[in-house]
């Protein structure tokens, strides 16, 4: 049963993306363009050259960060959608260090990571304790997190440090930034994010205490009445996730953007949300549907160029795969449903011990 529960899981999103890509298909057929041209110009766009696929890796590096902080949480049954305020904080934190502090180098990349992370796990924090000491729901207050988080940002860029007449932040020294994974566009921030998303998985599903989290997510009367410390776990989990998306903004900082503009960061939370429900809230998946949104994103571009399919089709179409995703794991748990796919599992166990 664990097995056939495994493969339908599986199926979900696989099939959620194939019904996309046939809407997004007969979208293109009714602009007047081939979709087998203008399918064949998005993959080129993104994987077609090196240097698409770095600019691909880059493009996914900060979705990767969101939404390990989302699965972290949502792990924990807490709902943290203040990850791109978090994503924020931690930018914000990397770019006063590397900038007004006068160290460069490694030792200024280091700290700037560093920081950058515990300014997302603070930041992360507030929501926790306002839920678990004053009872307050955490998802209206990590979203007002967000709007503080990104007009503090707004302080930063057009007043305290200001570069001149421009409304943006100087440039991380060069000293500081991140290094290129040779000659791709990509940082080793996407090996961060790669590291980052294995340790949450380590985490999560081989060591006693992400057993401990993930019971306290599942069922949290159960597990207060079973010992677990569940206000502490839930304040970890924030903590944790907090974590992960300053981390994250800290690397985008060092490794692509260098400097705080207007719209920086802009929907990087919700979107780590929207890829780690379409990731069932497993890490090492969560990572594969972050590169594959951004591989939609870049290589929409192309496809414009190449065939007139405006981007938005990229946009409908990554839209339609969140929304048969969640439909469908809805549908899964009814227990009508569930019903027909336990007896299709019971008729092919039956087959095979009969052969």
């Amino acid at each position: 049963m664990k097995h056939t529960n495994r493969i339908v899981n599986l199926l979900v999103p696989v099939i959620s993306v194939l019904l996309s890509f046939v809407i997004g298909c007969i979208i293109m057929a009714a602009l007047g363009a081939n979709p087998a041209t203008a399918l064949q110009s998005l993959w080129i766009g993104a994987f077609g050259t090196m240097r698409n696929v770095g600019t691909t890796l880059s493009r996914a590096t900060p979705l990767i960060f969101t939404a390990l902080c989302a699965c972290f949480a949502y792990r924990c049954g807490v709902f943290n959608l203040g990850g791109e305020g978090q994503f924020l904080m931690g930018a914000i934190v990397s770019c006063v260090i590397s900038t007004q502090m006068g160290i460069t180098g490694l030792p200024a990349i280091i700290l700037c990571l560093i920081a950058g992370a515990l300014a997302g796990g603070i930041w992360a924090l507030i929501a926790g304790v306002l839920r678990v000491f004053r009872g307050q729901n955490e998802m209206i207050i990590s979203i007002m997190l967000n709007y503080v988080a990104t007009l503090f940002m707004g302080v930063i860029y057009t007043n305290w440090l200001r570069d001149g007449s421009v409304p943006q932040t100087v440039a991380v020294p060069a000293e500081t930034q991140l290094s290129r994974l040779g000659d791709l566009r990509a940082t080793t921030a996407f090996i961060l994010a790669l590291v980052v998303g294995l340790l949450v998985y380590y985490f999560l599903f081989h060591t006693s205490k992400g057993f401990q989290l993930r019971a306290v997510g599942l069922n949290m009367t159960a597990a207060q009445f079973n010992g677990f410390a569940v206000k502490r776990f839930i304040l970890m989990s924030f903590i944790v996730s907090g974590a992960i998306a300053g981390l994250g903004g800290s690397a985008d900082l060092l490794g692509t953007q260098f400097r705080l503009i207007n719209g920086y960061g802009s929907g990087y939370g919700f979107d780590g949300v929207a890829m780690a429900l379409i990731a069932q809230l497993h890490p090492i998946a969560a990572i594969v549907v972050a590169i594959f949104f951004a591989a939609l994103r870049v290589g929409s571009t192309t496809m414009q160029a190449a065939t007139g399919v405006p981007t938005s089709v990229s946009d409908i179409i990554q839209a339609l795969v969140i929304v048969f995703t969640v439909a469908g794991l809805a549908m899964v748990k009814l227990p009508q449903f569930r019903a027909v796919i336990d007896r299709m599992a019971t008729k092919s166990v039956q087959k095979k011990e009969a052969v």
